[in-house]
């Protein structure tokens, strides 16, 4: 009796935990987002590199970015139950830089380091 009772409870735990990790390999996406840089060490810049390190993560439902500065694409992880693709896109505006057809906000542009603007 206590063995088929521990039994079950050990699918049970099990099956919960199963579930939770399909569900959340669900909601994780991937997006690859063209982006234009007019320096070639962004990702080192003292200004904009500390900039990409503290502020893509704030863009809430972002998990993880990868900046690929040859390619010119952030590829970003991020939770599709906590945010959009378009609202990645306006938040990366938003850090003075194009995100696919959304461009750079202004004055975000204009606090860029010189060499980091064309």
């Amino acid at each position: 009796m206590k063995n088929s009772i521990l039994k079950t409870l050990v699918l049970a735990v099990s099956l919960f935990f199963f579930s939770n990790f399909v569900t959340a390999q669900k909601t994780t996406q991937k997006a690859v987002i063209k982006t234009f840089l007019h320096c070639d060490h962004c990702k080192e810049c003292e200004t904009c590199g500390e900039k990409f390190k503290t502020e893509m993560l704030k863009i809430k439902g972002v998990k993880m970015y990868e900046l690929d500065d040859k390619a010119m694409t952030f590829t970003i992880y991020y939770n599709s139950k906590k945010t959009t693709l378009q609202v990645i896109k306006e938040g990366i505006s938003k850090l003075g830089y194009d995100a696919d057809e959304v461009k750079a906000d202004p004055e975000a542009y204009e606090s860029l380091d010189g060499c980091c603007k064309a």
